[in-house]
């Protein structure tokens, strides 16, 4: 009865035509109910918030092939987009598994193909990290097709509470798995200049890496907070006024992009993770499995590639792809997140 008595709860308003904070963009976080608001964003070459889209869809497909009956792994679920498509092809008939490392996201997909009319008896979703595959196989395996789409999804760059993207204030976290180790303000507290400016080099290429390292060591030692997306935005920003004014604002942009990819490989792991899913592979796929990884970093195209020239030459992988396949231009076009997006794949023995 209290419940029933309960004052309705207006939604939250917002200056202007359009809402601007992903809070306020009710239409886009409920694409089932508002599909002529998602279709005009997406037209427009955008990706509506708290939605992802998936990239290589019509490469990945026609690469594996997929039949009914077939056993498969989406090591990466995150929206589930590219799970969808595979479901698809499977016709209820086989089985997909599919795990992810985002607990948060996870819930909402599952929610999502259930209602689509994906259950248990065709997919099963685990909230794990792919490093793991080596015990999913056990579990579950072997495998006739395995994807990994090693790129973050747009729901999470979106939403900032999850403090992925400088471009909103939040949190400066951006673990994957919230419950799971430090966030990135706490790991930056522990490191010194030195780990900070390798991180940025190996992990995002870097170039003003020595600059920013200081500025933040130099924000510390007097007595500054990096607590927030924003602290450490304009940290970098300030590290970096010695650049042109006439290319400043969009290299400060491209520095700010790479330092958050870096911190997020970082404290989520992420290159440590990849490795054991490439070792893993071969004894998770079955003869003539097929693998696809979609990656976004030229360290890892690096990893991927050499892991399967590696498995080529003993003999363990029949066929690799021979450079990276890169989406359409009319996918890199209506896609912004697409640009960078690198597709290779390998075929067992």
């Amino acid at each position: 009865m209290d419940e029933l008595e309960q004052k309705h709860q207006r939604r939250k308003r917002y200056k202007g035509t359009h809402p601007k904070s992903f809070d306020t963009k009710y239409k886009e976080l409920q694409p089932e109910k508002y599909t002529e608001t998602i279709e005009k964003i997406i037209q427009k070459g955008n990706t509506p918030a708290g939605m992802h889209r998936p990239i290589c869809v019509n490469e990945i497909m026609d690469f594996f092939q997929i039949e009914p009956g077939q056993n498969g792994l989406d090591a990466t679920l995150g929206y589930g987009g590219h799970s969808l498509e595979m479901l698809k092809y499977l016709n209820q008939q086989g089985h997909l598994y599919a795990v992810d490392a985002d607990p948060i996201e996870l819930s909402h997909t599952k929610e999502r193909l259930e209602k689509l009319g994906y259950g248990p008896n065709i997919l099963t979703i685990l909230n794990m990290n792919f490093s793991h595959l080596e015990e999913i196989n056990q579990d579950f395996g072997p495998f006739d097709f395995i994807l990994a789409d090693l790129g973050i999804s747009s729901m999470q760059i979106d939403n900032p509470e999850r403090g992925f993207s400088f471009k909103t204030e939040g949190p400066l976290d951006l673990r994957m798995n919230p419950k799971i180790g430090v966030s990135a303000a706490e790991r930056l507290k522990t490191m010194t200049k030195d780990e900070i400016e390798g991180m940025l080099v190996e992990n995002a290429d870097e170039p003003y890496a020595s600059q920013i390292s200081q500025a933040i060591i130099t924000e510390y030692q007097k007595g500054g907070l990096l607590e927030t997306t924003s602290d450490l935005q304009r940290v970098i920003k300030d590290a970096l006024k010695f650049i042109p004014k006439n290319t400043q604002i969009e290299e400060i942009k491209k520095s700010c992009q790479r330092s958050f990819q870096a911190l997020r490989i970082d404290i989520n792991h992420e290159f440590e993770a990849l490795f054991e899913l490439l070792e893993s592979l071969p004894n998770a796929l079955n003869p003539g499995g097929k693998v696809a990884i979609l990656s976004f970093h030229s360290g890892e195209d690096r990893l991927v590639k050499k892991s399967f020239q590696y498995y080529q030459r003993q003999g363990i992988y029949k066929e690799v792809s021979d450079g990276p396949i890169r989406p359409s231009y009319e996918e890199q076009n209506s896609n912004s997140r697409a640009r960078s997006a690198k597709l290779r794949y390998a075929i067992k023995a």
